[in-house]
């Protein structure tokens, strides 16, 4: 249980940082329901992690009713995360390093929090919990379903970031999906169960 916390909080504070530092001061874009939250963000305006948080409560529903331990073991993830996002928005970053590293660091940060909450069972909600659910049903990776569900949304964000972002977004994705499959994936090179 402790450990399961200790990853929650550690996940979501990398989340945090990668998209605080890394992803929002350019525009770049994720995918999931933290790209929804971003687009919104750049949008109106409105908080990123709040954002993710309404965005989710129809999935939620979803999983109260037939996938109950993903509700619970994902709740607090979306709630801690959600919450860190918010707090870390804002934040001055202190280098200037070019596009391309941005999208290349925020990824893998972003994907080593995502990978290490969903080894000990927590995620972030959102695609992260609808990729575990189709992950389940059909025998497939969750790091390539949820970089699929990520594509489709940065392809949606493209009218608005441009096609230079859009661009850096799509290997910002990549980055995140091959660092969330590492991570999850025990010392024998097999992915946890």
């Amino acid at each position: 249980m402790l450990e399961k916390i200790g990853a929650m909080i550690a996940g979501s504070t990398l989340l945090a940082v990668g998209i605080n530092l890394f992803l929002a001061p350019y525009h770049l874009l994720d995918g999931g329901l933290i790209g929804i939250g971003l687009l919104i963000n750049y949008y109106s305006g409105f908080p990123a992690g709040l954002s993710m948080l309404l965005a989710s409560i129809p999935l939620y529903l979803y999983a109260w009713r037939n996938e109950k331990k993903l509700f619970f073991n994902s709740l607090h993830g979306l709630l801690f995360s959600s919450i860190f996002i918010d707090l870390f928005a804002g934040k001055k970053v202190p280098w200037d390093l070019p596009l391309f590293a941005n999208a290349v660091i925020g990824g893998a940060i972003i994907g080593l929090g995502i990978g290490l909450m969903l080894r000990y069972e927590v995620s972030t909600g959102g695609t992260d919990l609808l990729a575990q659910i189709i992950s389940s049903k059909m025998a497939v990776n969750v790091g390539v379903v949820i970089f699929i569900i990520d594509g489709a949304v940065i392809i949606c964000g493209l009218g608005l970031v441009g096609i230079t972002i859009f661009l850096y977004s799509c290997l910002t994705i990549l980055t995140v999906g091959l660092l969330t499959s590492v991570t999850m994936m025990d010392v024998s090179g097999k992915l946890q169960d």
